[in-house]
């Protein structure tokens, strides 16, 4: 199996942050229905060192995905990652590609 873990910086490149109520409608909207037999969510905290070249300490939800690792999941897998980008106006996500081993 491959195991996906995408970082979703909740800061807005223009000021702001990313709502609760946004983050849940985007997460029941968009990630849980390319992924609906499961999936973990985290919260926490990041920084990172943005295209200015400044650090940027940001709430952060945590989304861990185990999949096959097929083209239709990395696929699904890049549409997250571009409909956050979009929607929040985002420079990046990041996104951690590890093949593991998982057992039900």
């Amino acid at each position: 199996m491959v195991r996906d873990t995408l970082y979703f910086g909740r800061n807005r490149p223009r000021g702001g942050i990313v709502r609760e109520a946004e983050w849940r409608r985007f997460l029941n909207e968009i990630i849980t229905p390319r992924f609906p037999d499961g999936l973990t969510v985290v919260k926490a905290t990041g920084q990172w060192r943005n295209a200015n070249g400044h650090i940027e300490r940001e709430a952060s939800e945590v989304v861990t995905v185990l999949h096959s690792g097929d083209p239709n999941a990395r696929g699904k897998i890049s549409d997250i990652i571009a409909a956050y980008r979009q929607r929040f106006n985002q420079e990046a996500v990041l996104r951690e590609r590890t093949a593991t081993c998982a057992r039900f």
